[in-house]
């Protein structure tokens, strides 16, 4: 049974344990604990027994010109043999709960549209597709 939970400070070596191809790289320990430690930092994961098959991770957002937080989505991820049975799905619908229990007004999350089982998931959890197509520009920085 696929348990979803949310990591707190305390949960990092939890990270100790994960399914090849859930994160792009490996864990670095130092910015797992400081991830966790960030209070507005949100990192859901799905757990068979004591492995990391999934993940969701989120930022709560605040802006001078809101009247509230949002949820930025960053990434989410599901080792492939746990594909198609349900855990993106509840792993959003996690990170959802958790950034209403936390006050936010909105969430939003980037995908490209090429990426169909990202859409698809999206969709089925309620998300509304934004019009015109966003573009995303990345700054290296180092």
């Amino acid at each position: 049974m696929i348990e979803i939970r949310l990591l707190g400070p305390g949960d990092w070596n939890l990270l100790n344990n994960v399914a090849v191809d859930v994160f792009d790289d490996p864990i670095v320990e130092s910015s797992a604990q400081e991830f966790l430690t960030d209070p507005r930092h949100r990192l859901v994961v799905a757990l068979d027994n004591d492995l990391v098959v999934g993940f969701v991770s989120a930022v709560i957002y605040v802006h001078p010109d809101k009247s509230g937080p949002e949820l930025w989505i960053n990434e989410i991820g599901v080792a492939p043999p746990h594909h198609r049975q349900g855990i993106g799905k509840a792993l959003m619908r996690a990170i959802l709960e958790d950034a209403k229990r936390s006050g936010c007004s909105e969430a939003w999350v980037l995908t490209e549209r090429e990426n169909l089982s990202a859409m698809a998931m999206y969709r089925s959890t309620g998300g509304e597709e934004s019009s015109p197509d966003p573009v995303m520009f990345t700054f290296r920085l180092q």
